[in-house]
């Protein structure tokens, strides 16, 4: 038997500084609101025309998808494939490898964790740039019930999948080291290591389809793109880096103004979705590693110990205790940093973009509030996705230890891109309807209401697709039905829009603050937290002498 299914509205509360979703209402020439056009026509008025021609071309497949994704998920269904998806979709996530790839650092695996954070933060970076740029929905729940640990990743638009891109590039990437003459394993640890990594990529791919979180557009879009970052990543990122190390201080800066610069032009999405706030934080990464290992690599006398392919580090003769130590201290320093710089940046920047918008310079983003609208910024903000916080560690061992495991499954729409899709399915299905009684038998389309109702969609905006007959698609119309109505009578658009999970408040501070922190983050991996090893015992300088 399958675990407690619950509606998205009910498993997700509104949290009290939660915001409506803002939804574009067509008008006609005389200025009244088409009510039967509200959502049909939201993307089409809150894109502009170029993103919403990209977006009406792939928005059929993502429809045609549903059904089969629903017929896949049916069969395969078990409550220990339901654990076991949701609790290794963690592996693909930002906030196990921001945990993960400092210890890299620490433990002498300099390259290898320098080459991860560039193909993950390129992925991440660019999978939710083209996500916020065509504002695609995720497969349409129901007929899909939705399976995950991550309440945030539900918000995300889901094209193209961020969980693939992630895995492919990381599996590519390793097999492309165990395949390069600087491997020193042995034939039989290196076909191991390969084979994993085959599965660690397959399992966290097939997941996201059998979770109901991406289709099968989402996952092999991500893949490939995941595949030619890694590519791109072992081939051209050496000669990229011999140059940075090579040049004066203008190199860093350099490539800390095009990440901005990447930042700045990030599409603004057509809803309030989270994708810019994961961007944001790993281009923050990406200027603190690469200012951190410029910096260290040409100024201190531990360059050759950690890096080059003469490094001196054994960490065997580190010694485990040590190397233990290490990673107790040095998570702590970067947690502490977290701590006190997010609060200090939400406390001061406020009063500085205040003084900024008096003088017209902002760059106000859609969804952000203005400085000039609030008076304070909550200081325990829950705004990030990437790595939690100290308060939020026992909350998360907590929910691995309880029955669910961690996950809950869901349906009906849970943000407002789902919301749009939800009630621009019931209209299709309404048209069809009227297709079917005025052209055909009850129940029954002829070809020329089929054609009318395709023209009809054209006509006004939408994309048109048949549905596959099959008996899972038609339960999940029966359940797409109910959820969209009460007592037999259908929710009004308002009505829908109350049920899914409501956006909360961002600020426009948030930015430059994440930005601020990751990048310190970043930067106190590679370079401070290794000095300071020094200074309190737990070094690797006396391993030069060996």
């Amino acid at each position: 038997m399958n675990p407690p299914v619950a509606s998205a509205g009910a498993t997700a509360a509104a949290s009290s500084n939660a915001s409506t979703p803002i939804i574009v209402e067509p008008k006609k020439p005389n200025g009244t609101v088409d009510a039967g056009l509200k959502s049909l026509q939201h993307y089409k008025y809150a894109l502009p025309k170029w993103r919403y021609d990209i977006r009406q071309a792939l928005l059929p497949l993502v429809r045609w998808e549903t059904p089969h994704l629903a017929q896949l998920q049916a069969k395969m269904r078990t409550p220990f494939l339901d654990s076991y998806f949701a609790i290794t979709a963690n592996l693909g996530t930002h906030t196990f490898f921001m945990i993960g790839l400092p210890i890299l650092f620490w433990c002498g695996f300099w390259g290898f964790g320098k080459g991860l954070v560039h193909i993950l933060a390129t992925g991440v970076f660019f999978t939710g740039f083209l996500k916020d740029m065509c504002s695609l929905p995720r497969p349409l729940s129901p007929p899909l019930h939705r399976i995950t640990m991550s309440g945030s990743a539900a918000l995300e638009y889901g094209f193209p999948s961020t969980h693939s891109a992630n895995a492919v590039s990381v599996a590519v990437y390793a097999v492309l080291l165990l395949h390069s003459p600087t491997n020193t394993f042995s034939p039989s640890t290196t076909l191991a290591l390969e084979g994993l990594a085959y599965f660690y990529a397959f399992s966290i791919v097939l997941g996201r389809l059998y979770c109901g979180m991406h289709g099968f557009l989402d996952v092999v879009v991500g893949s490939i793109m995941g595949a030619a970052i890694s590519l791109v990543e072992f081939y051209y990122a050496p000669r990229l880096e011999a140059w940075l190390y090579n040049s004066d201080y203008w190199a860093p800066l350099i490539l800390a103004l095009v990440i901005i610069a990447l930042v700045r032009v990030h599409p603004e999405p057509a809803d309030d979705c989270p994708c810019f706030d994961d961007s944001v934080a790993f281009a923050g990464v990406m200027i603190g590693l690469e200012c951190g290992t410029w910096r260290f690599a040409r100024y201190s006398s531990l360059a050759a110990i950690y890096s080059g392919p003469d490094a001196a580090f054994d960490l065997s003769a580190l010694g485990w205790v040590r190397a233990i130590a290490r990673l107790i201290v040095g998570v702590a320093v970067i947690f502490a940093w977290r701590e006190i710089m997010k609060p200090t940046l939400l406390r001061v920047l406020p009063h500085l973009y205040r003084v900024i918008e008096t003088h017209g310079l902002s760059l106000p983003r859609r969804f952000f509030t203005p400085a000039s609208e609030y008076k304070d910024v909550p200081l325990r903000l829950r705004d990030d996705n990437v790595l939690p916080a100290v308060s939020d560690l026992p909350k998360l061992v907590r929910s691995f230890r309880g029955p669910g495991r961690g996950r809950s499954v869901s349906i009906g729409p849970q943000s407002a891109a789902d919301a749009y899709e939800t009630l621009a399915y019931r209209e299709r299905k309404r048209r069809e309807s009227l297709g079917s009684d005025a052209g055909s038998p009850a129940g029954i389309k002829g070809r020329a209401s089929m054609a009318s109702l395709r023209e009809q969609a054209v006509a006004d905006g939408e994309s048109f697709s048949t549905a596959v007959d099959s008996s899972v698609v038609l339960e999940g119309a029966v359940a797409a039905d109910s959820y969209l109505a009460v007592d037999g009578d259908e929710l009004g658009e308002r009505e829908v829009f109350s049920r899914v999970v409501k956006p909360r408040v961002r600020y426009d501070v948030e930015v430059v603050t994440k930005l601020v922190v990751y990048t310190g983050i970043a930067w106190l991996t590679v370079d401070p937290i290794l000095l300071a090893f020094e200074k309190i015992g737990l070094g690797a300088a006396h391993l030069a002498a060996h």
